[in-house]
């Protein structure tokens, strides 16, 4: 069975828009794009070489797919070298317009379709950037793993990871952390269960909470 395995850079507010340069995605006016640069190291690079270190497929979203098709191709290094001939599964109404090479579009119903690629033999898929696709897919609770690299800024506005609460409830277990030079906190985790409630007030809670509680329903 293969995985979808998503990796994200975010602010600590949960922003998630134009990480790479500032023409990346100026959408709403959004004016700090390439916010990742002076915070990159050996250490991001490693962790991001690790990822595509085994053979995989990429998933993208139809605004990431567009910025990489545009990029990657013109492009001479070794996630060039990676991201080039690998299979690109895509989340499109225009199946028509991909040009990047060895990329197929998943159709009408991208639920349906990762769900049938999953239980197919090959490679795991890797999802970069696409916001909205991950949202959907984790509503629908098809993320294997998430990396998440949580860099020490604060950007106000813009596009947010876990926009909308879109994410089906559910608890995660940390699988890897570690914390770079430039004090970026990336943190691997895996479904781990359903939420677990539970209570630190006594059993005989005193008139005046009791009262609140009647307010608050």
């Amino acid at each position: 069975m293969r995985k979808i395995i998503a990796s994200t850079f975010v602010s600590l507010d949960g922003v998630m828009q134009a990480p790479g340069c500032p023409e990346e995605d100026p959408v709403n006016g959004f004016r700090f794009g390439g916010w990742v640069f002076h915070y990159w190291d050996d250490a991001l690079g490693g962790v991001i070489g690790e990822l595509f270190a085994k053979p995989f497929a990429l998933l993208l979203g139809r605004k990431t797919y567009d910025i990489f098709a545009a990029y990657w191709p013109y492009q001479k290094d070794s996630i060039a070298d990676a991201f080039n001939p690998a299979t690109k599964y895509v989340a499109t109404h225009r199946p028509e317009t991909l040009t990047w090479q060895n990329s197929q579009a998943l159709g009408p119903d991208v639920i349906a379709a990762l769900q049938k690629i999953k239980q197919e033999n090959g490679p795991d898929l890797l999802i970069q950037g696409s916001g909205n696709l991950i949202q959907t897919l984790l509503a629908n609770d098809l993320i294997d793993e998430m990396t998440v690299l949580t860099f020490p800024l604060l950007l106000g506005k813009g596009k947010r990871l876990f926009e909308g609460g879109a994410a089906t409830p559910g608890a995660l277990k940390l699988t890897r952390s570690m914390v770079s030079s430039t004090s970026v906190i990336v943190a691997t985790y895996e479904r781990n269960g359903e939420v677990q409630a539970g209570s630190f007030v006594s059993d005989q809670p005193s008139e005046a909470e009791l009262e609140r509680r009647r307010n608050w329903q």
